[in-house]
Order: C-alpha cells, then sequence, then structure tokens
C-alpha cells in the first residue's frame, strides 16, 4: 500500500491509526532518510495506544518504553549501530514477548538489523518528488511481510 503524506500531521495521523488497530506483538520496521518522519509517525502510534508521554527518538538511549497505553510501544532506533552492535541487543526478545509484556515495537532505521521478525510491516518513508527535507509532502509504502487479517488491517486504515 502507497499513500502520499500533505505533512507532519498526516504522518501522525496515519500512525495514530496503527496505534488504535495493530495488536500487541506487532512489529513496524520503519526506514527512510534522516527527517523523513520516522518518529513522527511513532509519536502518532503512541497517541493512538492512549500515551500522554513525550514520545522522542531513542537515537543515544536506543531504546524507550513506554507502558502506560492500550498495550506497550517499544520504541528502538539503530542510527548509530552496526550490524554486530544490534545483534547483541537481542531484539527477539521485544517481538517474542520474553522478556517484556508484549505491545507495539517500532524499529527506526530497521535496515540495519542482521536478522528480522517472522511477521513484520514494513514502513518506508521517504520525501515526494525529490523535494528532500525542505518539503513537508511524504510517500509511504506500507508492505506486510506474514501479517495477519492484512485486509481488514487496510480496510479499516483506509477509512
Amino acid at each position: 500500500m502507497k499513500l502520499v503524506l500533505a505533512d507532519a500531521i498526516a504522518t501522525q495521523s496515519l500512525g495514530f491509526k496503527f496505534g488504535e488497530l495493530l495488536p500487541a506483538g506487532s512489529v513496524i520496521l520503519l526506514s527512510g532518510d534522516l527527517g523523513a518522519g520516522k518518529t513522527t509517525f511513532v509519536q502518532g502510534i503512541g497517541a493512538g495506544l492512549g500515551i500522554n508521554d513525550a514520545i522522542v527518538s531513542p537515537t543515544f538511549t536506543l531504546i524507550n518504553e513506554y507502558t502506560e497505553g492500550r498495550i506497550p510501544l517499544y520504541h528502538l532506533d539503530l542510527y548509530r549501530l552496526q550490524g554486530n552492535e544490534v545483534s547483541e541487543l537481542n531484539l527477539d526478545s521485544y517481538w517474542e514477548g520474553l522478556e517484556v509484556k508484549p505491545g507495539i515495537v517500532a524499529i527506526e532505521w530497521a535496515e540495519r538489523m542482521p536478522y528480522k521478525p517472522d511477521s513484520y510491516l514494513e514502513v518506508g518513508l521517504m520525501y515526494a518528488n525529490n523535494s528532500g527535507n525542505d518539503g513537508e509532502i511524504r510517500e509511504v509504502e506500507i508492505i506486510p511481510v506474514n501479517f495477519i487479517d492484512i485486509p481488514d488491517f487496510f480496510n479499516k486504515l483506509a477509512r
């Protein structure tokens, strides 16, 4: 599914729908250039989950956990890491719910992951029409990989 997002508000609104609709155990792998809207999208997810805390990029903390919403949100940012460093984070403990309560796992710079979960939504954000980070219009492509109930999810997302 491909969408055009007019501005940051539209990006947050799409994220809000994800937060409202996705079940615990969902993994979202985010990719896109710096400033393309990955954190803005995750802020929308948090709002859709009913999280009131400010959601900020975990570029230096690597992982921010928000547990007061409908279900937890685990927000990870792999920008500063190399593949071997990412492996040491044991990311699968988040999506398998082994050591934490199952929630939504949103991973920025997911292309740096040496391994992926069995099921996830790939969300690619990019500048529209080569506008660069001066323009607000973004394109988003959502690719489900072994994701359950996709037709129902996309139907609800389109409303």
